[in-house]
């Protein structure tokens, strides 16, 4: 796809497709009839294959559109609109797809990454456990040993998203007992319907059912070989996993703040008070005005950060950045488009609820706002000790663009 002309003319088809159909099936999606649901999604699913709308940032050689990284935020930005939409348009798979991609043995592509890319399975990750401060993954106690040619599995996770549809989890667990704490973690991938894999409970989420499970791992077998590249590169395949996670989640907060936006605006204009349109309020004109300006220099952060992984650069400041700016932003944006509802905007009426709930946990998943803080402050600071180069903005911007 050319930048010049491929990109915005997909993701104007994305969008209209997100507002005809997605939008107006979200309703049977998030109902409590599973399997009406289900029905929906897969006929969503066929007509996006249908309209070539399908993994489109997958790469082509694992049988998605291969569409460059740089074009792909403003393509995810719209797919960041609906929670649904992710499903629908094959993106939810990315992360573990280039994970496999990278790592995956010749029988574990086959087995799991052919399918993922194509939508056939449906996968889980898990990593984080209760009782345990996850923004310290040394602490992890599940383990992984080996009993003959089998990984013998026992630990307690909780956070597996999609664990009850998924076909299988990559599981980040202790495998090796007397290296130092980075080398010490493996990932090893389950079946799900494995004996012993025993899901407790769709842990709630600030009053939703969240789809995010608890599990007990007691005794599983698989393979040996179901070990996700080397032992011991746990933390390398995990870095390599959340790193784009990290900016995926931030184009699709992008979408959530625009679909806050849109509604916010659309409500002060439908609405009067006082013998006036909303809109012509000073004081709600203001939330208009800091959300579009929170909003957009969240976009150029996000890009900024896409470039430079564009260029090849790990990017790890400007990940860390964009982590902890965008899901304030979507927090600030959607708590004033609340403002604007009134009422209403508390109910389930609107899609604000729901997206309110899901911009709070942005806060705290794939690293809380402290971890990234400091990490990103740590890196830049590094840069000044000894009368080192520091942190120029525009030479960072020419380092990017020389690669």
């Amino acid at each position: 796809m050319s930048v010049a002309t491929d990109w915005f003319e997909v993701r104007q088809r994305l969008k209209e497709f997100l507002e005809a159909r997605i939008y107006p099936a979200e309703a049977v999606l998030q109902g409590t009839d599973k399997t009406a649901a289900e029905r929906q999604l897969a006929s969503l699913i066929a007509e996006a294959k249908a309209e070539g709308l399908w993994a489109l940032g997958h790469p082509v050689e694992i049988g998605g559109q291969g569409m460059p990284f740089l074009e792909y935020v403003y393509i995810n930005e719209v797919i960041g609109r609906s929670e649904y939409a992710q499903r629908v348009f094959g993106t939810y798979s990315l992360q573990d797809s280039i994970m496999l991609h990278k790592y995956a043995s010749a029988k574990q592509r086959d087995e799991y990454l052919w399918p993922l890319v194509a939508g056939e399975i449906i996968p889980s990750f898990a990593m984080t456990e209760p009782a345990l401060s996850s923004s310290d993954p040394t602490q992890l106690q599940t383990r992984a040993e080996l009993d003959g040619d089998y990984w013998r599995i026992n630990g307690h996770k909780w956070f597996t998203t999609g664990a009850d549809i998924a076909t299988y989890t990559t599981i980040m667990c202790r495998t090796e007992f007397d290296a130092p704490d980075h080398s010490a973690f493996s990932m090893i991938l389950v079946p799900t319907d494995t004996e012993g894999y025993d899901i407790l409970r769709d842990t709630p989420l600030l009053g939703l059912n969240s789809g995010h499970f608890e599990v007990k791992y007691n005794d599983i077998r698989v393979p040996e070989s179901n070990i996700l590249g080397g032992r011991g590169e746990g933390f390398l395949i995990a870095q390599r996993r959340l790193g784009p996670g990290r900016i995926f989640h931030c184009m699709r907060w992008l979408g959530q703040a625009q679909r806050a936006f849109d509604l916010m605006c659309d409500r002060l204009h439908a609405r009067s008070a006082f013998g006036s349109s909303l809109a012509d309020k000073q004081l709600l004109q203001q939330h208009v005005f800091d959300s579009l300006a929170e909003i957009q220099a969240c976009r150029q952060l996000t890009l900024h950060a896409a470039r430079c992984i564009d260029s090849g650069d790990a990017a790890r400041v400007e990940i860390g950045a964009i982590k902890v700016v965008g899901a304030r932003m979507l927090h600030n944006v959607v708590d004033r488009a609340i403002q604007v509802y009134g009422a209403e905007g508390l109910t389930d009426d609107t899609p604000l609820s729901r997206m309110y709930r899901h911009a709070r946990e942005a806060r705290i998943y794939d690293g809380p706002d402290e971890v990234h803080i400091q990490s990103v402050a740590r890196q830049v600071l590094k840069r000044y000790r000894n009368d080192g180069p520091g942190w120029d903005f525009g030479e960072r911007d020419a380092e990017w663009a020389a690669k």
